[in-house]
């Protein structure tokens, strides 16, 4: 195992509202229930991309690792135990250069396929439509495709449509039937191109929502399938997309998408996975939770075009991307995920929950192999599996999927990272500072009229004892879970595969209606709190 490594550079501690001597006092607001947590908020990304969907989730029916019906065993059954909401594929940048008629028909007789936007490998299409569709079904997920705007036609976007979802007798049904499948699949969610504004075209809003409005048009609803259309939206702070497609493309769409990663550079290279130093771990920390910031500004323009809602805010591509490994192959985006990948999934769920009023789903990228994933293979048989601290922390959030939002009042102290230290050391443009909260919190009641409690300490030193008042709600029992570790930069591998993994939790009590909680330095916990 390797470990982080820290290096000595100036950091600015402020505003400290909590005393060191003192236990925290927050408030949980169980008596003031906000929305719905979707489910879909714990949404998937699979992209055809290195080695997540060939070696990740698919090896084929003849490979030597135990698979069912060529879907590797090991990674399905992690899948299925991680209650997956929605899965979205082919891409991502993949999606605009994907012709999906290469993807159907017998295998062996299917084209080989040169992936021109991620290391140039050749892929033979043996992972096509069925085989995602029917994983999805396998997995019980609804499946979310992204149709080919950038190098598409409308016709081809038209007819994958009725070859998914036609039980008629149309010519796409028959030919779906002819290659095996007689009844249509249920897909809802579809994508109408995929970061239109870069790999997906290089278009101006103006461009891409015209571009929207005439492949929409032939999009049918076929035999009770009703789609859920959504637009290519913007890349983090791009805040005139949005609004130009909430004015142009409107409630033609039923969502729209944005893209928002956390690396921990600044106008430099995205650092490693593994190695980095305190300034590093806290300024990612910090990037992760703009993402808030982000949503609202988005939020404020959708609200304004749109104030009944209809349209929904979809987080289809976030997460961490660091360098590649090194020996990996370039372009596969194979990457480690540590400790401080963990506090950035917790703190970015987090966020997500206040918002789902309008964040209706988010897909972390992705989920095997590449950047922020759930799990990492390799290609030497059965057991080469690893579950990475990041599956453990959407693991341990389930209970929050579907359960209603509660708010939480929680003061922590802030540490602020100077920009200052990455104009020197990354040649970043500017100066100034990102602050990074120590601590977080998220609550919701569940539909047995229980409590969930997620709270993370980032701190890399520092303990902290929270007293929680819940407000509306009487509790009397507790019992929950700890994911930690010795060091932040710890990961699991192949030869180390549980370093970081959840414990039971004991240090949580209940005493006349005040629930407190021992929080180590760098540990995310989350409690079942039961009247």
């Amino acid at each position: 195992m390797k470990k982080a490594i820290f290096t000595t550079a100036i950091m600015l501690a402020v505003a400290a509202t909590v005393s060191a001597a003192e236990n925290v006092k927050a408030t949980v607001h169980a008596d003031r229930a906000g929305a719905k947590i979707n489910r879909e908020i714990y949404g998937q990304f699979s992209e055809h991309l290195g080695s997540c969907i060939y070696g990740g989730l698919w090896v084929g029916e003849d490979s030597r690792i135990e698979n069912i019906k060529g879907y590797r065993k090991d990674v399905f059954e992690a899948l299925k135990a991680l209650q997956i909401p929605v899965m979205r594929w082919p891409g991502g940048c993949f999606a605009d250069d994907y012709h999906w008629m290469d993807g159907i028909g017998p295998q062996d007789k299917r084209p080989s396929l040169r992936n021109n936007n991620w290391g140039g490998t050749i892929e033979d299409n043996s992972f096509g439509t069925h085989e995602f569709l029917n994983l999805c079904e396998m997995l019980g997920c609804e499946p979310y495709i992204s149709g080919n705007v950038g190098s598409g036609t409308v016709k081809e976007m038209a007819q994958w449509v009725e070859y998914m979802t036609s039980d008629g007798d149309t010519p796409m049904a028959r030919l779906r039937r002819e290659n095996g499948r007689d009844k249509a699949w249920h897909v809802k969610y579809f994508g109408i191109g995929n970061e239109a504004w870069g790999c997906g075209g290089n278009m101006t809003p103006e461009y891409y929502s015209d571009e929207f409005r005439k492949f929409n048009t032939y999009l049918r609803d076929y035999t009770g399938n009703k789609l859920y259309r959504i637009g290519s939206g913007a890349s983090d702070y791009d805040y005139n997309w949005t609004k130009v497609l909430m004015e142009k493309i409107g409630n033609k769409m039923q969502g729209v998408s944005l893209h928002y990663y956390t690396c921990s550079g600044w106008d430099g290279p995205k650092g490693s996975a593994t190695k980095f130093d305190i300034d590093q771990y806290y300024w990612a920390l910090g990037k992760c939770l703009e993402i808030e910031e982000v949503i609202k500004k988005h939020k404020a323009i959708m609200d304004e075009k749109d104030p009944k809602g209809e349209v929904g805010l979809l987080v289809d591509e976030w997460g961490t991307w660091w360098d590649e490994e090194p020996g990996t192959i370039s372009g596969h985006l194979y990457q480690q995920n540590a400790l401080r990948d963990a506090f950035v999934a917790a703190l970015t769920l987090n966020v997500f929950h206040k918002y789902t009023d309008r964040v209706k789903m988010a897909n972390i990228a992705q989920v095997v192999n590449v950047l922020q994933s759930m799990i990492l293979t390799d290609q030497k048989g059965p057991g080469h599996m690893v579950l990475t601290p990041t599956y453990h922390v959407f693991k341990m959030y389930t209970p929050f999927q579907e359960a209603t939002y509660l708010p939480v009042d929680l003061p922590t102290e802030i540490i602020e990272v100077s920009k200052a230290y990455f104009k020197e050391k990354k040649g970043a443009k500017d100066a100034g500072y990102r602050p990074c909260p120590m601590l977080s919190a998220s609550a919701a009641r569940t539909k047995d009229g229980s409590l969930v409690l997620a709270v993370t300490n980032v701190n890399i030193e520092k303990n902290q004892t929270i007293d929680f008042s819940i407000e509306g709600m009487p509790a009397t029992t507790v019992s929950g879970e700890i994911l930690t570790s010795k060091n932040v930069a710890d990961f699991n591998d192949f030869d180390h595969p549980e370093v970081v993994a959840p414990k039971p939790f004991k240090n949580a009590k209940v005493k006349k209606g005040v629930l407190t909680v021992e929080v180590p330095a760098k540990s995310i916990v989350v409690l079942r709190v039961r009247p």
